[in-house]
């Protein structure tokens, strides 16, 4: 794939997380209105319904909100057994996500990381850290 078409993956709402992807960088809607975040992209937002959205980059951090393993084939690019997340990011919007990279459960920390594909942009992928200082650790106060 071209530069160019690289460029260009998605559509005109998505294009810009493909872009970002490209390098390396998780970027979500950020409402200029009433300050919420959100994931997947929309031309406006889902809290206040304002058009006035912009991209913005992520921390990259995560809690795992949902969690299971995927045992039969499904796909060729996808060998089982596979983890499959809903995450959290620490902006509030969730995620459908891989884990890779050891052993996880609900609650616990991830970070993105970037799982390279041929003739498209990478996609995000996460992968389980230990518990950082001020890092949303799915408890509440």
């Amino acid at each position: 794939m071209t530069d160019e078409a690289r460029l260009s993956y998605g559509d005109p709402i998505t294009a810009p997380f493909w872009q970002g992807a490209e390098q390396h960088r998780l970027l979500i809607q950020c409402c200029r209105t009433c300050g919420a975040h959100q994931f997947y992209p929309r031309p406006f937002c889902l809290n206040c319904q304002s058009d006035l959205v912009e991209w913005v980059e992520a921390a990259g951090t995560a809690t795992v909100y949902s969690l299971t393993t995927v045992r039969l084939p499904v796909s060729p690019e996808f060998n089982p057994p596979y983890r499959v997340a809903v995450v959290q990011l620490d902006e509030g919007p969730r995620m459908l996500t891989n884990i890779i990279g050891g052993e996880c459960r609900i609650g616990d920390c991830v970070r993105v990381q970037w799982r390279e594909r041929n003739g498209a942009p990478p996609l995000p992928v996460f992968e389980p850290v230990a518990s950082e200082p001020g890092h949303n650790d799915g408890q509440t106060a």
